[in-house]
């Protein structure tokens, strides 16, 4: 049967609580990349639908930021319990938009929960402190404020995961929120603003903007420019986040921004390399590796490479490569052809500079077989480019000195892990890695709503998740009462 426009789904801006066009009716179409077939008809903003959104936000502000904290609370809870009830629709929708398999979308559904309903238990958490003076009579308060408009910026590779968490930490200490959905995904972000307003989110406290892919530069400008705009956080990749950082330094607009990664993990000489390598091989190939906190390198120590390279090319030889809509898939293809592009030519490359292929290697199509690089050097590409794609690099070293050295050669910070028997030992190496997650005998790729989340260096700046994010999403203001008459010199 063929599809028809009946069958295509249309996707609106969402701004003062209302489904509305874009200014001048403007659509652009998404595609399910692996088959071609249509998905949606999305409104693509012009520059003035985003002031709309944030204007819209503004008004709104007064009647949120003022709201009690249990009446927030309630809201953030009956929309985890709606996001679980419109899982399955919401799991298919992900699943053609991004092409991931349906354990990725459905451990989205879980984590998105999870978030909703660990930021309604923080409705409560923005106290403050009495700071002693030595003003005789003056009690000095630190007070935690709400910010006022926030702009959201999510990515497609865990949309509603990152889609949840642009919106919950602002909302839920008084702040109304603007989010741009990813051109990618955005029926499945879309979603999350249904969720929120059927919750009972009052109208303009949380607006969507969708963008045509070509017009998202100036989207993004618009939503960093706008006074009304106070903090902008964004998820995604380093060069554009470094876009974006320039912009909040242009309009002192600050920013939260959770970047690329190229996550080590390190195998002391001790390590169960029974459990080092389940790790690995699920931190390596877990959504094809389309994950900010994939294990990218692995750094072993030399004595134990051979029966860990064997035991991880086993491992990587087993998984089921499929199409999303096979419940047994394991790994599905990439998002897009570039991406697929991008993975082969490192693959290749680390080929052609004398590195060998412990497991995969291959292309059909979008697909990439789950891939094992041994002897990888920085000579090769994939020793330092983010590869966000199925393939995972062994790097042997001689000692724990050399080790820490090989992991921290990178610019970026995000997530990284060691396995190694000696906790203390292991613990001391996760001291000196520079990052700002490192896990002992566990996986990089792990997050809980309550964990403080970010990275270092060309991974971005600022925390999400929990207490970590209040101090991004509120202001910290000082406030004195006098009491009593006060002598002044003058």
């Amino acid at each position: 049967m063929s599809v028809t426009e009946v069958d295509i789904r249309t996707t609106d801006l969402f701004i003062g609580g209302s489904p509305v066009q874009a200014e001048d009716g403007r659509y652009f179409e998404t595609i399910e990349a692996l088959t071609g077939t249509p998905i949606a008809r999305v409104a693509a903003a012009s520059v003035a639908d985003v002031n709309r959104a944030v204007d819209s936000a503004a008004k709104a502000f007064d009647g949120w930021s003022t709201l009690a904290p249990a009446a927030r609370r309630t809201v953030l809870e009956k929309a985890a319990v709606l996001l679980g009830e419109r899982a399955d629709e919401i799991v298919t929708t992900m699943s053609r938009e991004m092409g991931a398999t349906l354990p990725w979308c459905r451990f989205n559904v879980h984590v998105a929960k999870g978030m909703l309903t660990e930021a309604a238990a923080q409705a409560y958490s923005a106290v403050g402190e009495v700071i002693p003076s030595d003003v005789p009579g003056l009690t000095a308060l630190g007070i935690r404020q709400p910010v006022g408009v926030v702009a959201g910026i999510a990515p497609w590779n865990a949309p509603l995961i990152l889609g949840v968490r642009a919106i919950v930490w602002p909302l839920v200490w008084g702040n109304t929120v603007v989010l741009k959905s990813s051109e990618q995904t955005p029926c499945t972000q879309a979603a999350i603003v249904e969720v929120l307003r059927d919750a009972g989110v009052p109208d303009g406290v949380v607006n969507l903007i969708s963008n045509a892919p070509e017009d998202g530069p100036k989207i993004v400008e618009a939503l960093v420019a706008h006074p009304a705009v106070t903090r902008v956080n964004f998820t995604g990749s380093s060069r554009v986040g470094r876009v974006i950082g320039e912009l909040g330094g242009r309009y002192l607009t600050r920013v939260v921004l959770e970047l690329g990664g190229k996550a080590p993990f390190v195998v002391l000489p001790d390590a169960d390399l029974e459990e080092a390598a389940a790790a690995a091989s699920f931190g390596a190939f877990m959504n094809q590796g389309e994950i900010c906190m994939s294990t990218e390198r692995i750094v072993v120590a030399r004595e134990v490479a051979d029966e860990f390279c064997a035991l991880l090319a086993a491992r990587a030889d087993k998984l089921i490569v499929g199409p999303p809509s096979d419940p047994s898939s394991q790994i599905g293809p990439l998002v897009h052809a570039k991406a697929r592009d991008h993975v082969v030519s490192l693959i290749d490359d680390a080929r052609t500079h004398g590195a060998h292929i412990q497991a995969g290697g291959t292309s059909d199509g979008l697909f990439v077989s789950p891939t094992v690089v041994r002897g990888v050097t920085p000579s090769m590409r994939i020793y330092t480019e983010e590869s966000f794609g199925p393939v995972v690099s062994i790097i042997e070293v001689d000692s724990t000195e050399e080790a820490i050295a090989v992991a921290n050669d990178s610019e970026y910070g995000l997530a990284a892990a060691v396995f190694g028997r000696d906790a203390a030992a292991a613990l001391d190496v996760a001291r000196r890695i520079k990052s700002g997650i490192c896990h002992i005998n566990s996986a990089t790729v792990h997050d809980e709503p309550q964990m403080p989340f970010g990275g270092v260096g060309a991974s971005g700046w600022g925390r999400f998740g929990s207490r970590a994010a209040l101090e991004e999403f509120t202001e910290l203001r000082w406030i004195t009462i006098q009491s009593g008459s006060r002598h002044y010199p003058i």
